[in-house]
């Protein structure tokens, strides 16, 4: 008898051993039940692998021989893959557009949460608390109650998935659930974390992963 060996999964994830830009290509993948292989990367090997990669940052995505990077990219093809997208060409792109604004947030908290001058460092908690995370976070909410539960369309799109994937990287940088004054978003959470593909990924991911 012929012994068929057990093949690799089609993709194959790179990313560093965290959740942060690496999670809602997880979540993607997960919600599609996508067997892929989950290669993370520790720190102290990132210098030596860096030259490795397409332009020289994390993460991206192997398939079929082919390669592609950027988060968001990949996010938005996966989405087609399990069926995500808008019902429309416009829902599309309020669905890209909300994603581009959680990134202007994610890139806002970063300018805090790497900043290593205390003093400035300060300074800039005091304008993320006070201004920009309940700006961004109660234009977000409102979008939410106004879509039942979701960010786009009334019903669950890739958006709502990058959201809440990227939370948990968020409130740690912080120290604090940066949603816990906006209920609308803690739907979204709720609405995908008990997605059972979801809800399994998050009870088999590394557990000491930031």
């Amino acid at each position: 008898m012929q012994c068929i060996s057990e093949m690799a999964p089609a993709y194959k994830l790179t990313y560093f051993d965290m959740t942060a830009l690496g999670e809602p290509i997880r979540f993607l993948l997960s919600y599609g039940g996508i067997e892929f292989e989950d290669n993370r990367i520790q720190r102290a090997n990132w210098s030596a692998f860096k030259p490795s990669t397409p332009f020289g940052q994390l993460p991206f995505l192997e398939h079929n021989g082919k390669i592609a990077c950027q988060s968001m990219a990949i996010c938005r093809y996966l989405a087609k893959q399990v069926k995500l997208v808008g019902k429309d060409d416009w829902e599309d792109l309020e669905i890209d557009a909300t994603v581009d604004t959680i990134t202007d947030l994610r890139l806002k908290h970063a300018q805090y949460a790497f900043e290593r001058d205390e003093e400035a460092k300060k300074e800039k908690e005091k304008s993320l608390f006070n201004e920009t995370f309940p700006f961004y976070l109660g234009k977000l909410d409102a979008q939410a109650k106004k879509n039942n539960g979701y960010l786009v369309g009334g019903r669950l799109t890739w958006v709502d998935l990058v959201f809440t994937a990227i939370l948990d990287f968020l409130n740690f940088m912080v120290k604090k659930d940066i949603i816990s004054s906006f209920p609308n978003l803690q739907k979204v959470k709720e609405n995908v974390e008990t997605i059972p593909n979801i809800k399994a990924w998050l009870g088999k991911r590394p557990k000491d992963a930031l």
